[in-house]
């Protein structure tokens, strides 16, 4: 409990120090979140409030009685529904439809590309900002993944906002299934299906509809997955190709190393090496269609200092994007009893223990001050591993958090 208390005094403080401090200093409306003030109800409210108390009721007892299989249909179907219904809760357009499609997002470019291959060559020219043809925030922000996933969609003909969202929480929602997954092979099938319901209520569940950031968290907790599962080869691709979706998810490897080298069976390091192997395939690909990720990254950095980076107070940030992280995760894992879990669940402490060094590493280093809520998505999602005692009460307290932080708040992005 003292874990608990600690944490709330640590959103608290940066409540309190966010409307202290300038608006010039934080460049945030609601510090320490990206949001404005803005009390509401919507479509999605019954939805989602009806979502959150069947878990509540039903989820533990379910995830210990269905199938493996069925646990986990059940368990992304919830996730989804659960997100869609918080992105109803402001609206379809707001809420859904038109989030991907404003001047700042991956859709306002998409029209622009008539050649797929002169983008890649062309990308990193384009990332600095103050020049007539830079990219819009999100696409200069991120490699060309993401990027190339949207024109994808276009290119099939699911084009538009409406089509684009509901991929990403579709895709989303999977973080509810590789999470488990992850966790069934690298700790127990027991402590997995603890893990269901609180993963597919998961309070970022309010970012992953609708941002990319989602998309990434899925894309990445399958490539842990896949690894843990000791499909090394399959796992390196994707965690490969993650890191061509955001530049921030090579601290996935820390996660990675800590499945392959301190799982059940033992030091893999012949894993290692085959997922090294896989990853460097996409690298490769990626340079060879004319984009080299150490260019985009570095100019990705001068580009966040030309912006609201420079402004933005390293003194605040540093500590307060903890407590964002905090709404994210929620504060059902720190009531877990990390150091008298069962020695089946010790597996456990170390996943979160690996997200935990990642989530701290991203910190220190400055690049990220500010909307971390939805930014460490693919980080926070594995600190839910961590299962307290009177799991009934702790998933009401996890779905009670987002509800909050969705009903008084309305999010830039």
């Amino acid at each position: 409990m003292l874990r608990v208390l600690a944490a709330a005094a640590l959103v608290a403080s940066a409540f309190v120090a966010g409307v202290l401090l300038p608006e010039d200093r934080t460049h945030a409306p609601t510090p320490p979140l990206f949001a404005h003030w803005l009390p509401h109800v919507g479509i999605g409210t019954p939805l989602a409030v009806l979502v959150a108390l069947s878990v509540v009721v039903w989820g533990p007892s379910l995830a210990g009685r269905l199938s493996w299989r069925a646990a986990l249909g059940a368990g992304y179907g919830t996730a989804l529904a659960w997100t869609f219904s918080l992105a109803l809760v402001d609206g379809w357009e707001r809420g859904f439809a038109g989030r991907l499609t404003t001047e700042h997002e991956y859709l306002d470019e998409v029209p622009g590309v008539t050649d797929v291959g002169a983008m890649l060559r062309e990308f990193t020219s384009r990332i600095l900002d103050y020049q007539p043809d830079s990219w819009a925030t999100h696409v200069s922000a991120h490699p060309p993944g993401a990027f190339l996933v949207f024109i994808g969609l276009d290119r099939i003909g699911l084009s538009g906002g409406a089509w684009a969202s509901a991929f990403v929480v579709l895709v989303g929602a999977l973080t509810a299934v590789a999470v488990p997954v992850a966790v069934r092979a690298y700790v127990s099938e027991e402590h997995a299906r603890a893990v269901l319901p609180f993963v597919a209520l998961f309070p970022g569940a309010v970012w992953i509809g609708v941002s990319a950031d989602g998309l990434f968290a899925a894309v990445a907790a399958c490539g842990i997955a896949l690894l843990a599962t000791r499909r090394a080869l399959a796992g390196g691709v994707v965690l490969g190709f993650s890191v061509f979706l955001s530049y921030g998810l090579v601290l996935m490897g820390v996660l990675a190393l800590a499945v392959l080298l301190s799982g059940p069976r033992g030091r893999d390091w012949r894993g290692v090496g085959v997922a090294v192997l896989g990853a460097s395939a996409v690298v490769a690909v990626f340079a060879a269609l004319g984009f080299w990720w150490l260019d985009g990254y570095h100019l990705v950095v001068e580009r966040y200092y030309q912006g609201i980076a420079t402004p933005r107070a390293y003194s605040y940030w540093v500590w307060a994007n903890l407590a964002a992280a905090v709404f994210a995760c929620g504060f059902a894992p720190f009531a877990a009893r990390w150091r008298k879990l069962p020695e089946t669940a010790r597996g456990a402490v170390t996943l979160a223990a690996a997200a935990a060094v990642a989530i701290l590493v991203a910190d220190v280093s400055g690049l990220s001050k500010a909307e971390v809520e939805r930014i460490w998505l693919p980080f926070t999602v594995w600190l839910v591993v961590l299962v307290p005692d009177r799991r009934r009460l702790w998933l009401a307290a996890q779905a009670v958090t987002a509800l909050a932080v969705n009903h008084l708040l309305l999010g830039d992005w």
